[in-house]
């Protein structure tokens, strides 16, 4: 989709695609400009291409967003950073047609920081480029749409020349991501560098981290002589921040352990927050 903003409480969709594929190929196509209640600002209409003019007889998103919700019927959503997407259409789907979205959905982003970890971002355009796709058209909804698609093929190709298959590389992901808790780690190491900026805290992470997986940086806590926590609470030194995006109950870009951090750095505790890049100058101790 293309909107007006980033806010599905005070911004509108402008644009919404979806393209069905089947076997790879690709086997229909849903596409409409929409009409919003306000006007477009001139930053979107520089960043999309889409004008005033443009969206002037497009039906409302009243009129289509149950036309779209039948097109896509209980098939899997597949997007870029798809939960931005999915938040709008939600939103939309519930207030004009009093229906809730409950697709299945696959966010190529997250695919692509598993397997693409030297990439210093990992947005659509970085992802493309890396693979020589065209990024001609981007902002538009019809070609973001095929563009995450060849992004998507070009990463499973990438996945199979590991010699891993989808099923193991699945496996492996939720591996990573899920049941990580701060007292499965340990370290061998018997001195540290008492020194060392860690030594002795307590960190927690929230988000996905870039450079990593969350177990990776928690054990390299531990191997600093410092304590991975898991919640946050009045112990902790450290919040470190990874990518939110991604999770399908956040809105706002904070976390509840950053808004109960927050909180606590108001009433006094000495806790800091920081983000991914900052944790990793720490680690150096720069």
């Amino acid at each position: 989709i293309e909107t007006t903003g980033l806010s599905p409480q005070y911004d509108e969709i402008i644009e919404i695609a979806a393209i069905k594929y089947k076997s790879g190929e690709k086997v229909n196509l849903f596409s409409t400009l929409v009409k919003p209640e306000y006007e477009i600002d001139e930053y979107i209409i520089e960043l999309t291409g889409i004008t005033n003019e443009m969206v002037a007889t497009a039906p409302k998103i009243a009129d289509c967003i149950a036309e779209f919700k039948k097109f896509i019927g209980n098939e899997i959503i597949v997007g870029y950073n798809v939960t931005f997407d999915i938040n709008f259409l939600f939103d939309n789907l519930l207030e004009y047609c009093d229906e809730k979205l409950s697709n299945d959905f696959v966010d190529v982003m997250r695919i692509a920081k598993k397997v693409l970890p030297e990439l210093s971002h990992h947005r659509q355009k970085d992802v493309a480029e890396f693979f020589e796709i065209s990024i001609d058209g981007a902002h538009r909804a019809e070609a973001d749409c095929l563009m995450c698609n060849e992004c998507l093929e070009n990463l499973k190709m990438e996945i199979k020349a590991k010699g891993v298959t989808l099923d193991d590389f699945i496996h492996s992901y939720k591996f990573n991501h899920n049941g990580i808790s701060a007292k499965d780690i340990s370290t061998e190491k018997t001195e540290f560098n008492e020194g060392h900026p860690l030594f002795g805290k307590v960190c927690v992470f929230t988000g996905t981290l870039e450079k990593m997986q969350r177990k990776e940086a928690m054990q390299l806590v531990a191997d600093l002589g410092g304590i991975p926590g898991d919640g946050v609470t009045k112990k902790t030194n450290y919040l470190i921040l990874g990518n939110n995006d991604y999770c399908k109950t956040i809105k706002d870009g904070k976390s509840s352990k950053q808004k109960k951090a927050e909180k606590m750095i108001l009433e006094g505790v000495d806790l800091q927050i920081v983000p991914e890049a900052v944790f990793y100058d720490i680690v150096l101790g720069e």
